[in-house]
């Protein structure tokens, strides 16, 4: 016989099982996204249609994407490769001027904080960070840097990503 406490936990744990994926899928559809990793505050964001919005979602472009699937940065989801867009905030548009090194990504001469490639990831595995230098964005790109969290896998890492590659503009409707 199973213990009464145990038996809850497992019929909670089965039913949570069953249940959030359905919620995900209802708030996909909604419009509505949730952000658990550190690169933005925790919470819920709302897709908009407002093309000035500085959050965006997007899918990374190979070799990255690969990357950041296989060392569990992304979970499962709905990009080309199976796995979950990124939320990241747009640093620099269009002719702008990104300039990276090791003390961080400088945007149009002013640094923007916690953006310090790290030369390893959380768990110690080795982590290139994008050449250092001076970049113009180009018409059909963005920067996405977090300086919520200095550990944020973005523009550092892998550059600018192309417009194409955005799914949505997002606004936060509720975050920590």
């Amino acid at each position: 016989m199973i213990h009464r406490g145990l038996s809850a936990l497992l019929r909670g744990s089965v039913a949570s099982a069953l249940i959030l994926p359905g919620v995900a899928t209802i708030f996909h559809f909604a419009g509505l996204r949730i952000n658990a990793s550190a690169s933005l505050p925790i919470g819920l964001y709302k897709i908009t249609g407002d093309p000035t919005a500085e959050l965006i979602e997007f899918c990374p472009p190979e070799p990255f994407a690969s990357l950041s699937s296989r060392r569990d940065y992304r979970g499962r989801g709905t990009c080309p490769d199976g796995f979950e867009p990124l939320m990241k905030p747009i640093r620099a548009t269009a002719g702008e001027i990104v300039e990276v090194s090791g003390n961080g990504s400088m945007i149009n001469g002013r640094l923007v904080s916690n953006s310090a490639p790290r030369p390893v990831d959380a768990k110690g595995r080795p982590l290139a960070h994008w050449p250092f230098g001076r970049f113009r964005v180009a018409d059909d790109a963005v920067w996405v840097i977090s300086s919520f969290n200095g550990r944020s896998f973005d523009s550092r890492y892998f550059g600018p990503v192309r417009r194409s590659s955005v799914r949505s503009h997002l606004r936060p409707l509720l975050t920590e």
